[in-house]
């Protein structure tokens, strides 16, 4: 298969996806904006959701801003220096354990210049250090620990922070893109879809594929890849004990339901930093550019979505119950075990196609030398891992039941209430059900995703492999869901 010229800087360009320029502009600016409904609208005030969007006819402004909490001095109490300066500080540890470390140095895939890049790998050590930090700290002082009642105490702030970082960063990776030249000897180059000439659609898809940057003593850092397993990740997991630790403040206890969100999405997460090798095959890495896309993705949406469900347990601490739990652990042990066992069979035979365990499976080999397995997970769809993906995206919403609560004054005596330390009382009341749109977005926004990213695939599997892949889908039929998708 004849290499494309080392002398090309930029792929060949391809149409536009996410609607082009309107939905980059709609994802960039419209995702957050949903981030911070969430955020205001299901909280630690009045309930979940604030009970004057349950009467559009009589709501006010004025109303609504006290009950979401809504900062007395406006939109400039959104932000604030001491929850950025924490914010950034965390961003530097994690930095200084990425260099102090050891680490596993892997090549990446062999890229449109036919150069290879170098990672350097330890996530699992450096983040594992931060866990034991926090661990002493709890074991210490308990749910008083500093660190948990910073971020409950500046939620909104850290969030605002986080879209600032994540603007940030796109827009000087966008800006250094253009520094990219033919025959880079760092083998920089352009995302074949990231370079449409629309700036501000660049600018959210990315526009440099593997965008990389020299951190005084700290050394060379892969944008891309560290933004997608370290701080959003490791603040995926610090959220959702963060909430633990508000659950526990609020009333001395915490739930199985709130316990079992918190170790099943913290042993999915332990998966990705313990194969954090199998990134470099991802489309993410692999075609992606970074841009506002993935940035946003990593560091806000990613921790501050991925955590409603704790956060939504931790003032409406609904218990699962032994039958309940059971029901959780299996649902997740299912789709981890679709999900991991799918995603090592691909990694096994295009490592070492004559391991036992994969050298019967059967494959077509494309003209390009590329081979598609036929049999095996990948025989059953031609995206089974994402089933297996989508299946545990169950168990983080299901624990929250059908959602919904009011928080009523101490001394209300409402039937049925869990009642806080501070006195107040929550019950589902009207609320009840209506808080499944924040609970539940997951489940549903995940399906979209893996929905779109399939059809991604699907587009750039048919541009590389032709009537092959028109071959390969007529044997493997089903794109996610067997019998159904």
């Amino acid at each position: 298969m004849a290499r494309t010229s080392k002398a090309s800087a930029a792929p060949a360009k391809h149409g536009y996806e996410f609607f082009g320029p309107p939905g980059a502009f709609g994802i960039s600016f419209g995702l957050p904006l949903l981030v911070y409904l969430f955020a205001f609208a299901c909280n630690d005030i009045s309930g979940c959701p604030a009970p004057a969007l349950l009467s559009p006819r009589t709501l006010s402004l004025s109303q609504l801003k006290l009950q979401v909490g809504w900062p007395e001095d406006g939109i400039s109490g959104l932000a604030s220096w001491k929850a950025t300066v924490a914010l950034l500080g965390y961003y530097l540890v994690n930095l200084i354990l990425y260099r102090l470390l050891p680490a596993a140095e892997v090549e990446g895939t062999v890229l449109s210049s036919g150069g290879r890049l170098k990672y350097r790998f330890n996530t699992m050590y450096s983040n594992t250090v931060t866990l034991a930090a926090l661990a002493a700290g709890t074991a210490a002082q308990g749910a008083e620990f500093p660190v948990w009642t910073f971020i409950d105490d500046n939620y909104i702030q850290l969030l605002t922070a986080s879209i600032g970082i994540s603007y940030a960063i796109a827009t000087f990776v966008y800006v250094r893109s253009f520094s990219v030249k033919p025959n880079d000897k760092a083998n920089r180059e352009l995302a074949a879809g990231g370079h449409s000439g629309n700036l501000l659609y660049d600018w959210f898809i990315g526009r440099e594929l593997n965008p990389r940057v020299t951190v005084p003593l700290i050394g060379e850092v892969d944008i891309k890849e560290w933004c997608e397993l370290r701080p959003g990740m490791m603040g995926w997991i610090i959220l959702n004990c963060a909430w633990c630790a508000r659950q526990y403040r609020n009333y001395g206890h915490v739930t199985d339901s709130i316990v079992c969100i918190t170790v099943v999405q913290a042993v999915y997460i332990f998966d990705s930093w313990w194969n954090e090798a199998a990134i470099l095959t991802t489309m993410d890495i692999t075609t992606d550019g970074f841009g506002m896309m993935l940035a946003f993705g990593d560091l806000v949406w990613l921790p501050f979505v991925y955590t409603l469900q704790t956060r939504y347990l931790s003032v409406h601490p609904r218990s699962l119950g032994p039958v309940g739990l059971v029901a959780m652990l299996s649902l997740i042990g299912l789709g981890f075990y679709i999900f991991r066992s799918a995603n090592s069979e691909k990694n096994n035979f295009r490592t070492n196609p004559s391991d036992p365990s994969v050298s019967h499976l059967e494959y077509i080999e494309t003209k390009t030398g590329s081979k598609l397995l036929t049999t095996g997970w990948w025989g059953v769809a031609r995206h089974i891992n994402y089933f297996g993906d989508w299946i545990q995206s169950w168990p983080y919403s299901l624990p929250t039941g059908l959602a919904g609560y009011q928080i009523l004054a101490a001394g209300s005596g409402a039937e049925g209430a869990y009642v806080m330390k501070d006195g107040r009382e929550v019950v589902a009341g009207n609320a009840k059900g209506w808080g499944m749109l924040v609970t539940y977005f997951y489940i549903a926004y995940f399906a979209i995703l893996l929905i779109h990213r399939d059809r991604r695939d699907d587009e750039k599997c048919h541009r590389k492999y032709g009537e092959d892949w028109d071959k390969y889908k007529k044997i493997v039929r089903w794109r996610i869901v067997p019998g159904i998708y």
